[in-house]
Order: structure tokens, then C-alpha cells, then sequence
């Protein structure tokens, strides 16, 4: 599922009448690789949340007291408390994975 919304936005993106044809028939005629996509999730995990959002999965990660920092999908808490954004958006994105995952 998450390589085919990054599949479907790099068509969108050729769309666009500047870029030439031929290169928008050879960029559809690709396939994206899941290590390439594994890649670019790896360099910014916050990408998913684009993802989450078309399945109407919404992440919030919240700081507060000292800083510590939770996070919550579609307002649900999951109760853990981290003590940077980085650990608690992983939570949110492991989270919100399994939940797209039940949808299917």
C-alpha cells in the first residue's frame, strides 16, 4: 500500500505539461523498488504521514512536562511517554501501520 501511494504520487507529479512525454512514459514504464522506498522512509519517517492521512489514520505527537513527548492516532492515546519526538513518531507510525493493516 505504501508503494503504491509513493508510485501515485510520482505520477501526479509528471502531470505537469513542462516535463516532456517520452519521459513521462519512461518514468511510468519503472517500478519503484522496495529498498528504494525503504530508503526514503529511513531518511524521513514523517513522509508517512501523508500515507496515514489519506486513510484517514491521523497522528499527533504532543510535548509536554519536561519535555517528554506522547503520541496519539485519531486522538487515542497510547499512553507511553518518550523522551524525544523521534521515539514517540516511531511508536505513532508502528502503531498506525498495524491499524492500516487491519483495515485491509
Amino acid at each position: 500500500m505504501v508503494k503504491q501511494w509513493f508510485l501515485n504520487k510520482l505520477l501526479e507529479s509528471l502531470k505537469d505539461n513542462s516535463v516532456p512525454d517520452d519521459f513521462k512514459e519512461f518514468v511510468k514504464a519503472q517500478d519503484m523498488e522496495n529498498a528504494n522506498i525503504s530508503k526514503m522512509i529511513d531518511a524521513n519517517p514523517r513522509i508517512l504521514f501523508d500515507v496515514f492521512d489519506e486513510h484517514k489514520l491521523y497522528i499527533q505527537i504532543t510535548c509536554y512536562d519536561g519535555p517528554k513527548f506522547w503520541c496519539s492516532i485519531n486522538s487515542v492515546e497510547n499512553g507511553n511517554k518518550y523522551d524525544t519526538r523521534l521515539e514517540a513518531e516511531i511508536e505513532a507510525i508502528e502503531g498506525a501501520f498495524q491499524m492500516l493493516n487491519d483495515k485491509l
